[in-house]
């Protein structure tokens, strides 16, 4: 690393990852070495509820201590994804900062590829699309539409796939948002104010594999949440 910032920051979501969180570090430091990104570290997120019995908290501190490049902060939840997004973003001190989640549902390679991308300078943000998805017909409806009717609320945003990660940002990018989400709008939110700070924004296809380890976090909560965030949002944009 040069000097105490790097140049890559990546945030991985490790909620309830337990064993995997180990393969995936390992996966993620073999990514990073075949694209010779050697300037970077490792924020690996592992927020928990009390009394939960999950593990990842205490893996993802133990893999801290193999790397002086793997950081981690493992606290008692207090929101969601988007509250431990946003504490991860926090703690990035990166000239570029990327998220990702870490059940492997999306290659890691992805971020290499959109690393690549992004230090072209033509782009503020760069984020990927899914065009193959293997997580079943409701999920891909349910998301269709929401992106459907993010496009009819947000006609302005020139993008596919809201909630698709990863997510890069330059640190300029990042400064100028104000995030507010604590729960699983986060990625929606992200894509608001990069719209209402006219950013430029680039985009590489991906796959979305199907997740066999655990159900999906995303419940009908959630989807409720999303919809009426969406309006909600609208309707601030028109004071800001």
């Amino acid at each position: 690393m040069t000097g105490t910032s790097p140049l890559l920051s990546l945030v991985i979501l490790c909620y309830r990852s337990e064993e995997f969180a180990k393969e995936f570090t390992v996966q993620t430091l073999r990514m990073l070495k075949n694209y010779e990104i050697d300037d970077f570290e490792l924020i690996l997120i592992a927020n928990y509820f009390e009394g939960s019995g999950d593990r990842t908290p205490e893996i993802v501190r133990e893999l801290a201590t193999t790397n002086p490049r793997i950081h981690c902060q493992a606290e008692p939840k207090q929101g969601m994804m988007g509250w431990d997004l946003r504490s991860g973003l926090r703690l990035a001190s990166g000239r570029y900062i990327a998220v990702t989640d870490g059940d492997g549902q999306v290659p890691i390679d992805d971020v290499g590829r959109l690393f690549g991308l992004i230090q072209m300078g033509e782009f503020d943000m760069v984020k990927t699309y899914r065009t193959t998805r293997a997580d079943g017909w409701k999920r891909i409806f349910l998301s269709a539409g929401y992106n459907l009717l993010f496009h009819v609320l947000f006609p302005g945003l020139k993008a596919r796939d809201m909630n698709a990660k990863p997510k890069i940002l330059s640190r300029m990018a990042y400064e100028k948002m104000s995030l507010s989400s604590d729960g699983w709008f986060i990625d929606a939110e992200i894509m608001i104010e990069a719209l209402h700070h006219s950013m430029r924004i680039g985009e590489l296809p991906s796959e979305f594999r199907r997740l066999d380890r655990r159900s999906s976090f995303v419940s009908f909560g959630a989807i409720f949440e999303f919809m009426s965030n969406l309006f909600r949002f609208r309707f601030r944009e028109f004071f800001r």
